[in-house]
């Protein structure tokens, strides 16, 4: 519903409406209102963080609105769009048990706010009791003035066609025989315009005004390919730059990605270098660490020099985006020994009782190649300028998304303050946290700001831990404000499954990754199926992060077709869009993982049957959710893979599945009339 707007003053007894922020138009000051508001909805921790939503969502809201007495009560919600203090508003639907819900569209990126408010509805009790003495035989004349006030009040506030309907029934007062002005009295059209323009003499809100971060549909909906650039050259004997890279970005967008995520770009320091296979003596062309930013040829604002210039990072994006990927940046707040900032700024880093600087470290680890920064130093706010404005010169070479290195090593103020002041810059920016740490830390991190998350789904492999974990993602209140991204490797996560399974385990956990969550990943080698890792642990045998990988694309048996396709169906499938409902369906066997996706908008449901055991061939029985499906019972239906294009016909709740490892490891079905 549009804000209430002004009548041409042309029209006689017109009058402004109540004021933007909800007063009623009996003037600024209202008498205590005896209506009250509870349980509003969605809120985080009493509107202390914004929701999170994405351009073009419709917010659904509810509150409970309740007053002493039999009286009705007439509801609304109010918003305002980022820098705007023009009120819209739009009236409620009335739900039973004094709840109230409905919904408002939110078009643009920005902080939206957003109240309820509640007022007595005057001409609902007032019809309706006059109705209800009219068929009981009472003589109701004398309670027919009161209507007619109402109206006439009503009448003062309308619009074009709300003044049309609101004058004819004020007319029929005076010539509408009784039965025929009752029938006109409480017609929707005339009860509607009521309810809207009634003088609101008790009205409650919309302050407190609750807050939504709307971000652009990337923030909640793309699939990202991971790459170092110096790796994408013809070979492994030198390092590629940027120019040369730029040849590979085809067959990367062919692929499906969104995406392009670079670890840092900028200088490697040389003191202390990590050598291939992170040894301590690197050999004379070993690239280094690219996470130990800085050098004699700058820190965190240059291009490091063996990818080129700035003008070659900047052609490198643009080819990109002609090809559809938009390039992400790792935000690694940390310096080598050979940063600029380590002998402009040394109280910026934490110091030894020697006076030396304090490196690295997670016991009984020791990273001498890199100086962490001290967030709490006596220079606390010229550390925080500078890495503000490091983010925001970034953006304003035209990178909007980044991934945040460990942000739960740093200050919750710091990134609440980061992330606020490059959103009132740059409203479109996307920040995902790479935070692997306890929950709570990972959710505060979201809560306040963070666009998107990495998540446990590395260490989720059975089907039960699976179903718990993003039952819980996907419940309240974290659906509000927590969007999962399932990365299904990382330089430094080569989880346990991928090395002991190989390649059909590799292929389910893409499935699930690709279905499971609007957002996924990989790391380039995925495709490959690069597994070789240090027996006992996560960690590559030969670490990419410290020297320079060719890969063949045109490699026998990679699975680039199977990626290719998921992010195809991702593309395709409303059901695997942002906001689709994720529920889970029993299956027979433990060793199989069924759940559904169905969407929001027009398109047909999907259900996800997956082998998360996939070192043997499993076979079950499954029961179909036929209710959130839409499905009576005893029906028949198709089902369509879409992953090999197979049609099945199945009939009723329970059906038969099979899934062996060295054929097809899992179904994506779409359910088809």
């Amino acid at each position: 519903m549009p804000a209430l707007r002004k009548k041409p003053e042309s029209r006689p007894g017109t009058r402004r409406s109540g004021s933007r922020r909800g007063t009623s138009s009996e003037g600024p000051v209202r008498p205590p209102s005896v209506v009250v508001l509870e349980s509003p909805e969605p809120v985080l921790e009493g509107g202390r963080f914004p929701i999170k939503r994405l351009v073009g969502d419709h917010v659904e809201v509810s509150v409970d609105a309740i007053r002493p007495g039999s009286e009705p009560l007439t509801a609304s919600i109010c918003w305002m769009p980022p820098g705007s203090e023009e009120t819209s508003e739009a009236l409620l639907t009335a739900e039973g048990n004094d709840h109230y819900t409905g919904t408002f569209l939110v078009d643009r990126p920005g902080l939206w706010r957003y109240g309820f408010c509640a007022w007595t509805d005057r001409y609902g009790g007032w019809i309706d009791s006059l109705l209800k003495w009219s068929k009981a035989g009472e003589d109701i004349t004398p309670d027919l003035p009161a209507g007619r006030e109402i109206l006439e009040a009503c009448r003062a506030r309308a619009t074009d066609q709300e003044y049309g309907t609101l004058q004819a029934a004020i007319a029929a007062f005076d010539s509408d025989p009784r039965e025929d002005l009752l029938t006109r009295l409480q017609s929707p059209s005339v009860r509607e315009a009521a309810r809207r323009l009634q003088p609101r003499a008790d009205l409650v809100g919309p302050e407190p005004w609750y807050t939504a971060w709307v971000d652009r549909e990337r923030a909640g909906f793309a699939a990202w390919y991971e790459a170092f650039p110096r790796s994408l050259g013809p070979s492994d004997r030198a390092p590629a730059s940027f120019r040369q890279a730029e040849e590979r970005l085809p067959e990367i967008s062919e692929l499906g990605f969104d995406v392009l995520y670079l670890p840092p770009i900028h200088p490697i320091g040389t003191t202390a270098r990590r050598g291939r296979g992170n040894s301590d003596a690197p050999g004379p062309g070993d690239p280094g660490s690219p996470w130990a930013v800085g050098s004699a040829a700058g820190g965190h604002e240059a291009i490091d020099p063996g990818l080129g210039t700035l003008e070659d990072f900047q052609h490198f994006r643009q080819r990109a985006a002609e090809l559809g990927l938009e390039i992400a940046l790792d935000l690694a707040f940390q310096c080598s020994p050979d940063h600029p900032w380590v002998h402009e700024h040394p109280e910026w880093f934490s110091h030894r009782a020697d006076g030396s600087i304090r490196y690295a470290e997670n016991p009984p680890k020791r990273y001498k190649d890199i100086y962490p920064l001290d967030f709490e130093s006596p220079d606390r706010e010229g550390l925080w300028r500078a890495l503000i404005d490091l983010v925001a010169l970034w953006a304003e070479r035209g990178v909007r998304i980044f991934r945040v290195d460990n942000p739960h090593t740093k200050p919750f103020d710091f990134w609440e303050r980061l992330i606020r002041e490059v959103h009132e810059r740059f409203p479109d920016t996307i920040f995902l946290s790479e935070a692997f740490t306890r929950p709570k830390i990972m959710y505060r991190l979201a809560r306040l700001g963070f666009s998107e998350s990495y998540t446990y789904f590395t260490w989720r492999n059975s089907s039960s831990e699976l179903r718990e974990y993003f039952t819980e993602l996907s419940s309240a209140p974290l659906r509000e404000y927590f969007r999962p991204m399932l990365f299904v490797n990382t330089p430094d996560i080569l989880s346990p499954v991928l090395q002991r399974l190989g390649r059909p385990a590799f292929e389910v956990r893409a499935v699930l990754a690709a279905t499971l969550s609007p957002l996924w990943g990989v790391y380039s080698g995925y495709e490959f199926l690069e597994r070789e890792g240090v027996e006992g642990s996560e960690e590559y045998r030969d670490s990419e992060k410290y020297r320079v990988v060719h890969r063949d694309p045109s490699a026998p048996g990679n699975l680039r077709p199977l990626l290719a396709r998921l992010n195809r169906i991702r593309h395709e499938e409303p059901a695997l869009r942002p906001g689709s409902e994720l529920g889970f369906f029993p299956v027979d066997n433990a060793g199989l993982l069924g759940y559904y996706r169905k969407p929001r908008t027009p398109g047909r449901p999907l259900l996800v049957i997956a082998n998360v055991l996939p070192e043997r061939t499993l076979e079950s029985l499954v029961s179909v959710p036929l209710e959130p499906l839409g499905l009576a019972e005893d029906s028949e239906f198709r089902v369509r893979d879409l992953l090999t294009d197979r049609i099945y016909t199945w009939k009723g709740r329970r059906n038969y599945v099979k899934l062996d490892p060295g054929v097809q490891v899992a179904h994506i079905l779409r359910v088809e009339p």
